[in-house]
């Protein structure tokens, strides 16, 4: 098992222009991080090409893994047409994710809004999201590279809706990035989503939130799950996610691959992320 950080985590320093992803590498390096996942947030690695061959060096030169690639994407289109150039872009971030050395990337699938997020829809939806995803996770082989989709949003969020796809993709490289945290967008339990999807998983992201129930309006800084419920990002361990029990039921389950620290809170986030990383080793070594 290798804690990391997913520079998203650190996106609001390089949105402030305080850091840029070089200064990311090198800030989880120096804090105890083993890995860095690249998520381009700040940064455009498509028309930075030469940020690609930077980012591999830096990531040598601090004595650090690149663990994974993550991008956004949607094959739900209005015209065929959309649907296929989705689909050749995402080819293209797969030649990024080979040019980086990784050999794990995840890329979003569809995006609908909770009133769209329906049983029906996705079964509408599926045969056309599974075959965008088969022919990337297709391509992807050549690099030796496993695709995956991550539970997020409001449609393909929830672990059986997870596994409906992976099993319609049926690729052996084709897995899911399983966010801890994201189940409760959903208002699923985390530990029982866990449970459920660790053995489709390549890697996991770390991530904890603050939860209030519908009636409780907590105001500013907060956002609404699929049922009104609130949340806000915490920083991993502050939160209300079991975090030991999650941890455990990872551990227990064998998992020996990166997990990487995501955090998106309103704290400081180099503060956040340092007592993040601290808190997620000490778990491991205490559950």
């Amino acid at each position: 098992m290798k804690i990391g950080l997913s520079t998203y985590s650190l996106s609001q320093a390089i949105y402030n222009n305080e850091m840029d992803v070089l200064d990311v590498i090198q800030w989880i390096a120096d804090n105890g991080g083993e890995h860095v996942e690249i998520a381009p947030f700040g940064f455009d690695l498509s028309k930075n090409p030469g940020l690609i061959d930077a980012i591999r060096k830096k990531a040598d030169d601090v004595g650090i893994e690149i663990s994974n690639y993550a991008i956004g994407a949607n094959f739900i289109q209005k015209t065929q047409e959309d649907y296929e150039n989705e689909i050749k872009r995402v080819m293209g971030e797969v030649d990024i994710a080979h040019r980086l050395g990784v050999k794990l990337m995840r890329h979003d699938v569809a995006w609908r809004p909770v009133s769209e997020a329906t049983v029906k829809q996705l079964d509408e939806d599926l045969p056309k999201l599974a075959e965008a995803c088969r022919r990337i996770a297709d391509y992807a082989a050549q690099y030796g590279i496993t695709t995956s989709v991550e539970n997020h949003g409001f449609f393909i969020q929830g672990s059986e809706r997870v596994q409906r796809l992976i099993h319609a993709v049926n690729r052996p490289n084709y897995k899911t990035t399983l966010d801890i945290g994201n189940f409760l967008c959903v208002d699923e339990d985390p530990v029982v989503a866990v449970k459920k999807n660790l053995p489709y998983t390549s890697m996991i992201h770390l991530k904890d939130f603050y939860y209030r129930p519908f009636y409780k309006n907590p105001g500013e800084g907060w956002f609404q799950t699929a049922n009104g419920n609130f949340l806000r990002g915490a920083i991993v361990g502050h939160g209300d996610i079991d975090m030991w029990n999650v941890i455990k039921a990872i551990k227990d389950y064998g998992y020996d691959g990166y997990i990487s620290i995501e955090f998106e809170g309103m704290e400081e986030c180099r503060k956040a992320c340092k007592i993040a990383l601290d808190n997620a080793r000490r778990i491991w070594n205490e559950v």
